[in-house]
């Protein structure tokens, strides 16, 4: 992503990062199913990276089953609400940063056990480099745990709807990924796939791997 490109998508995040963190979970079974799968990959002594991770709902979560959480996001609005939630939930093992995915402040944790990225890949315009990126961060045998909104395999009325939000600045940049390409990204990238599945069908495609 170009400088002017990452500035312009972290402002939009930046904007709605208030009404975001109030929204609820749309599909809560698909979500707690999510969570299961990857509770399952990690253990107490772990230290995981998550790459979008919002406002931090997810990494509080999951903060409990691992070592030290980094939660990282491009909008310093979304990482200051998490951070927030952080310390009103007296969770002391996560690191809030506001960085892109070049950032070095996330080499500082490096190699990690685990990298997560959920509701991210197809908001990335560079999904190749992102995935260098992850596969550099990662320990030999670590796991990148991610789910990808694919919406080349049902655009619906989503697909429709998207290029008009956009123009009036209410959507971010999107990838009309199939499922397909978004396992040969993560394996071109040096990964096995372990596990997938659909979290909430039809688009939305779960991906387990493990750095080779």
């Amino acid at each position: 992503m170009t400088k002017k490109n990452h500035v312009k998508s972290a402002g939009f995040w930046d904007r709605i990062a208030e009404k975001y963190a109030a929204q609820p979970i749309k599909d809560v079974p698909a979500y707690e199913k999510t969570m299961e799968i990857t509770r399952a990959r990690l253990k107490p002594i772990d230290k995981v990276l998550e790459l979008g991770a919002g406002t931090g709902s997810t990494a509080l979560l999951l903060a409990g089953d691992v070592s030290h959480y980094t939660a990282s996001d491009i909008s310093e609005n979304m990482t200051s609400i998490g951070r927030r939630k952080a310390e009103d939930a007296g969770v002391d093992n996560i690191s809030f940063i506001a960085a892109s995915t070049d950032d070095e402040r996330l080499s500082s944790g490096a190699p990690y056990d685990a990298v997560l990225a959920f509701n991210l890949l197809h908001l990335i315009e560079d999904a190749e480099h992102t995935m260098q990126r992850v596969a550099d961060l990662l320990k030999p045998g670590g796991f990148f745990i991610s789910k990808t909104v694919c919406l080349g395999d049902k655009k619906g009325i989503l697909g429709l709807m998207i290029p008009v939000l956009q123009f009036f600045g209410k959507a971010p940049f999107v990838q009309y990924f199939k499922s397909t390409d978004v396992d040969q990204l993560i394996t071109n990238a040096g990964f096995e796939i372990l596990e997938t599945g659909a979290y909430p069908p039809p688009r939305s495609h779960l991906i387990v791997s493990r750095k080779r």
